[in-house]
């Protein structure tokens, strides 16, 4: 199994760690790019919505939810 990465982003003006395994990193980077976003602007608008989930499995979640839209 591949290993987490750890990346820092911006949110809302605050810095943050997320947590990924590279394959959904690599598809972060993809959804972001068909939405002409910058992964963090991304990664903001899943936080916004995440409710009560942390943000490495939100991000997981929508990933997985934007597949099967696909």
């Amino acid at each position: 199994m591949a290993q987490d990465l750890k990346r820092s982003l911006t949110i809302a003006g605050h810095r943050t760690s997320l947590s990924l395994e590279p394959e959904f990193w690599e598809a972060l980077q993809k959804a972001a790019l068909r939405r002409k976003l910058t992964a963090a602007a991304l990664v903001a608008e899943i936080d916004q919505a995440r409710g009560d989930r942390n943000l490495s499995s939100a991000v997981r979640v929508w990933l997985l939810k934007e597949a099967e839209r696909r």
